[in-house]
């Protein structure tokens, strides 16, 4: 079972691809989440891809170039926060993998024991509490596949909108079941990956959610794309922009 640190002064932001370029707010959102604790977050500009995309692919060495610079830019001994279970599972999982033959893999080992998902962060790290000031809402949750079997971190995203007295969270049927994105799977397989998506946005259709949250940009944009496409009314968010919301409404 891992280890928590104590509550400290400064954490990491590490930000990610899709937040940088596609989900500014949720980003916003899980900074001022953290900030909200009484942490200062610190945001590397230099900061880039978690090399994941090269890995998955076949690229290890590539891979490998880019972690080295995440690494060298995420020097301090800062707990690093992702709001992603996929670049959170990549960085914490994968580069001591990536890095097995390095003479000085433990720096690596190091570096990937301060990799922290943003919700994991939220709930043992620093007991985050908040109080529900938004209007009753049922949401449904999307349980991606790193965040789920690599983080293990479900069941804290899940205990923070418990958190939400006005929120009811409706299961889906098929919650562990893959909603076809996989990052570079979706481009290389896409009859698959739109069939796989269309499984999950009929699952999602069948709870009566008026949202589906998640913790993982890739799976939401993929989500929300297909069910924009087949005009079913129901919008997509990560959970760190759907909790700010609430406790600022």
């Amino acid at each position: 079972m891992r280890q928590y640190p104590p509550k400290p002064e400064k954490i990491y932001f590490f930000g990610t691809c899709l937040i940088d370029m596609a989900y500014p707010e949720a980003g916003m959102a899980a900074i001022r989440l953290i900030q909200r604790e009484g942490v200062e977050v610190v945001f590397p500009r230099g900061q880039s891809c978690c090399g994941q995309p090269a890995y998955n692919s076949g690229f290890p060495e590539e891979a490998r170039r880019v972690a080295e610079k995440q690494m060298q830019i995420f020097h301090k001994p800062y707990p690093i926060v992702v709001p992603s279970g996929s670049c959170a599972g990549m960085m914490r999982h994968h580069y001591p993998k990536i890095f097995k033959n390095d003479p000085d893999r433990s720096r690596v080992e190091a570096f990937s024991e301060r990799v922290f998902e943003l919700t994991e962060f939220l709930v043992h790290v620093l007991d985050i509490q908040f109080e529900d000031l938004g209007a009753p809402v049922t949401v449904t949750w999307h349980s991606s596949c790193h965040a789920a079997r690599e983080m293990g971190v479900i069941e804290d995203s899940k205990s923070l909108i418990r958190k939400l007295k006005n929120v009811t969270l409706v299961a889906l049927e098929n919650e562990h079941q893959c909603c076809g994105f996989g990052g570079t799977f979706a481009v290389k397989q896409p009859e698959i990956s739109n069939a796989m998506v269309a499984d999950k946005v009929d699952d999602i259709r069948t709870t009566g959610a008026a949202e589906v949250l998640g913790g993982d940009c890739g799976c939401l944009m993929n989500i929300t794309g297909a069910m924009a496409h087949r005009r079913i009314p129901v919008t997509g968010r990560h959970i760190a922009e759907f909790i700010w919301e609430r406790i600022h409404a």
